[in-house]
């Protein structure tokens, strides 16, 4: 049972910025995300600052705690030069890094870097794309030289020395409700990420998002059975924030949600810093406690984040 957080990347460094880093660590969470986008829905118009810089210095400011993306994605990413900075911050973090990675969307970053008239990728397209582009990153942050010819990426002897701090490589915590992602998860996974039916997020109920998410890990446990993996190898991770629950506004709402999800079995609940007047806000206090207390509150259960 973990407890993590996400930090949207919307602050300046030597303004706040870093203190959130660390203030996560300081709390003990187990992990430390923050969303690998160009920008993101209601923060388009503000600061928002990029993911592997911010996390290459969140490295080097902090000692323990872990980080990551939640999530990576094709649209504006490729798997060659990903897969270098991946090794980079691996290096610099001293093995510290997991890799969040889905899909993507059809958010502002799923059109930033199309000629105009150029049509969006379809969810087919980037399901597609996702098919080739997790087992490529897969050799290249395993293997020293790749060659790859595929139908969107290629990887002409890419050279990826050292490798990464971590072996094989660094963790991939895949994304994925739809079949083919859960196939990717069971290949390729050591976690698998939801943020729960994105149709209840606003018109559901807290007992139809636990009924949906059931059905997600149902549909995962399928997908390892027909690899021939025990899908218990797989870390289950809930990015809460996007489901009719609010576990953020009170402490005992959150222990009561921490023990209904992990009863289900998630292994890792991850919450959002809270940002002021954003979809995000909510209580410092109400979240640091959560942070310090939370899983110690659910009964029999231990504080291991």
């Amino acid at each position: 049972m973990r407890l993590s957080t996400v930090i949207l990347p919307v602050r300046r460094w030597n303004k706040g910025g870093c203190d959130e880093w660390l203030r996560a660590e300081r709390l003990g969470f187990h992990t430390a995300y923050t969303y690998d986008h160009l920008s993101w829905k209601t923060f388009r118009d503000g600061p928002w600052f990029g993911a592997v810089p911010t996390l290459t210095a969140a490295a080097a400011a902090t000692e323990r705690i872990r980080l990551g993306t939640l999530v990576t994605s094709p649209n504006f990413r490729h798997p060659v030069t990903l897969a270098k900075e991946l090794i980079t911050l691996d290096d610099v973090s001293g093995g510290r890094i997991t890799l969040g990675i889905g899909a993507g969307g059809n958010g502002f970053d799923a059109t930033t870097l199309l000629k105009a008239g150029e049509e969006a990728w379809t969810p087919r397209e980037r399901a597609d794309r996702f098919a080739e582009f997790v087992p490529l990153l897969d050799r290249l942050l395993t293997e020293d030289a790749v060659t790859h010819d595929g139908t969107f990426y290629a990887a002409n002897g890419a050279r990826t020395i050292p490798g990464c701090v971590q072996r094989p490589r660094l963790p991939f915590a895949i994304a994925a409700t739809g079949p083919r992602g859960m196939k990717l998860a069971a290949h390729h996974g050591q976690a698998w990420v939801t943020t729960g039916d994105p149709k209840l997020w606003e018109t559901g109920t807290p007992d139809q998002s636990l009924e949906a998410l059931r059905g997600q890990m149902e549909k995962l446990g399928d997908a390892c059975e027909a690899v021939g993996r025990d899908v218990d190898e797989l870390d289950k991770i809930l990015l809460t924030g996007f489901t009719p629950d609010r576990p953020l506004a009170s402490f005992d709402a959150f222990v009561d949600f921490a023990g209904k999800h992990f009863a289900l079995g998630f292994t890792e609940i991850v919450i959002h810093t809270p940002i002021p007047d954003s979809l995000f806000a909510a209580d410092n206090e109400v979240f640091e406690r959560i942070a310090s207390e939370g899983l110690a509150q659910l009964s029999g259960q231990p504080d291991t984040h």
